[in-house]
């Protein structure tokens, strides 16, 4: 999987690609990750990259020239065709689904705004896809752009440990993970629950399918309710 992020802050994501199983994944060769500075695109001595809104308002928006630049030279590149993101609070909401679907692509372009966001053009004239992490706001994209690269990396095959890590999580098969336990059995006063210990595999699963549709119950009840998207497919 390739990863091209531009970005104003590329210095952001050092810890993030050095750390871990991204850093494990990196040095395997299982993804690439290429940070492009968008300001090495502009034109002018101040390396300007954004300007005041038509219309009036408050803050700043990315000019488009740099970023189409910056497109145009990746897509120069050539190699597999990519699928361009702009991280955005009014995009899509990133989901598991969504997110095995990303996945299935060999090359994404992760666009970072900034201020108040991106001239709206480059977006329209490169058909980028606007995708969210929340229904709230963040500084800018780098943050959404590091849980994209990781949601999606999980994916791929070889960089867990085991599959069966990334098949079991929260949210792919639409319930909550189950709660987990592990050594000492007794903390606090609280213990493990019998049917962990019982060696009876069977007991379990079905112990841990139950916990997590309570868990789902009680946490987040709408993930049981069909959504609009999922009720005309």
């Amino acid at each position: 999987m390739r990863f091209e992020i531009l970005t104003l802050f590329p210095e952001i994501f050092s810890s993030f690609l050095s750390e871990s199983l991204l850093a494990r994944a990196l040095a395997k060769g299982l993804i690439s990750v290429e940070l492009i500075n968008i300001r090495n695109f502009t034109s002018d001595k101040h390396r300007t990259v954004d300007d005041r809104p038509y219309g009036g308002g408050y803050g700043m928006v990315l000019k488009p020239e740099p970023i189409g630049l910056a497109l145009e030279s990746l897509l120069a590149k050539g190699g597999p065709k990519p699928f361009l993101i702009y991280l955005s609070p009014a995009g899509k909401l990133l989901n598991q689904p969504l997110t095995r679907t990303l996945a299935q692509h060999r090359r994404l372009i992760l666009i970072c705004g900034r201020y108040e966001g991106v001239d709206q053009r480059v977006l329209d004239h490169y058909g980028a896809f606007n995708l969210s992490i929340g229904d709230y706001i963040v500084n800018g994209g780098e943050v959404p752009a590091m849980v994209v690269i990781e949601a999606v990396s999980r994916l791929i095959p070889g960089f867990l440990g085991e599959m069966g890590s990334a098949e079991n999580d929260s949210f792919s098969d639409g319930l909550l993970e189950h709660p987990v336990y592990t050594r000492p059995r007794i903390y606090k006063g609280l213990e493990v629950p019998d049917t962990l210990l019982s060696g009876n595999h069977r007991q379990i699963e079905l112990y841990r399918q139950q916990k997590a549709v309570e868990k789902t119950i009680s946490e987040r009840p709408e993930l049981l309710t069909p959504s609009k998207d999922q009720e005309k497919e």
